[in-house]
């Protein structure tokens, strides 16, 4: 679920790359250098998402489905997937309201965007119109490439950085951030351009998958060769939470995910590894494996303690 703001220096960027598929480069933090490091990073993971039309094909051979039904998650495979997207969706449906205008920031090729509005509407909201915004030029013309080939006349697809997004002031009631919180290096302008989204009452809700550290230290170096840096920026939690403030946010709640998160990952990792041949012939071997390797090194993290899973919801002020 990537994108990036233009803003440099995420709280444990500027040390060093350790080694992964893709090296921090200089200038990585430019928007520039994010675009083309997102890019790269989650090419290497998801290849098989810029031929849509062949991915789907094996999708639904793989499941014995068509459309979104039979995607099993394989268009947005963040750390928490699926699940994390109903935790999300639980957030807005409790919230309630409509017809809502929303927008997910960092949307990647749009599966968390698409799953969570499917998922409000089943329950009786009515979605006006979603937005996804992400700055990488290929990722939005994937997501636009599926939306299309789904029928899905009510989102937009927006190529832009999560800090400067082309909507009016006060426009949205709803602003998710669904994983990509670690892709902003600046995640204090991101939060600040989601107040500036919101109307009066607006909800904000992130799912913080390997974005948030208990403390000022940063993950492990085994971490990062998954979770290259100049790609994933954590921050310490007292800092988000000063964020939310500074950006306009109350009745902020705090969800501590660590023992869902362990569980849901070690659940994945068995599909993965069970289904890995299925998962190989669509994704391809190497990304197969990464796959793997990227949720292992995410649940190592969670159980040691050195990254602090979260539900996070506030309210424009």
């Amino acid at each position: 679920m990537p994108d990036a703001g233009p803003y440099a220096a995420g709280r444990d960027a500027g040390r060093g790359s350790g080694p992964g598929p893709v090296p921090a480069a200089a200038g990585a933090a430019s928007p520039a250098g994010q675009r083309g490091a997102q890019y790269r990073y989650h090419r290497d993971l998801f290849p098989a998402l810029h031929d849509w039309e062949r991915t789907e094909r094996s999708i639904v051979e793989f499941s014995g489905e068509e459309g979104p039904a039979g995607l099993l998650g394989l268009d947005q495979m963040g750390h928490f997937g699926p699940q994390g997207c109903d935790l999300v969706a639980s957030a807005v449906i409790d919230h309630g309201g409509g017809p809502l205008d929303l927008c997910e920031l960092g949307s990647g090729f749009g599966g968390a965007l698409r799953y969570t509005v499917d998922k409000i509407t089943a329950s009786g909201l009515t979605v006006r119109r979603a937005h996804g915004v992400d700055l990488v030029p290929e990722h939005c013309a994937v997501s636009r490439n599926i939306n299309h080939a789904q029928g899905r006349t009510g989102t937009t697809d927006i190529c832009a950085s999560a800090t400067a997004v082309p909507l009016p002031d006060a426009s949205l009631d709803v602003v998710l951030v669904t994983g990509s919180m670690p892709h902003f290096p600046a995640p204090g302008e991101v939060l600040r351009e989601a107040g500036r989204l919101l109307r009066r009452g607006g909800l904000l809700v992130l799912t913080e998958e390997v974005s948030l550290t208990p403390g000022g230290d940063g993950p492990s170096e085994p971490f990062r060769a998954t979770h290259p840096r100049g790609v994933f920026f954590t921050t310490p939690l007292a800092d988000r939470l000063r964020e939310l403030e500074r950006a306009g946010f109350a009745d902020v709640v705090h969800r501590d995910l660590t023992r869902w998160a362990v569980a849901l990952l070690t659940d994945r990792l068995k599909v993965v590894r069970i289904f890995r041949g299925s998962v190989a012939g669509i994704y391809g071997p190497a990304s197969a494996d990464l796959i793997r390797d990227t949720l292992d090194a995410a649940r190592t993290e969670f159980l040691a303690g050195r990254l602090s899973p979260a539900l996070i919801t506030a309210l424009r002020v």
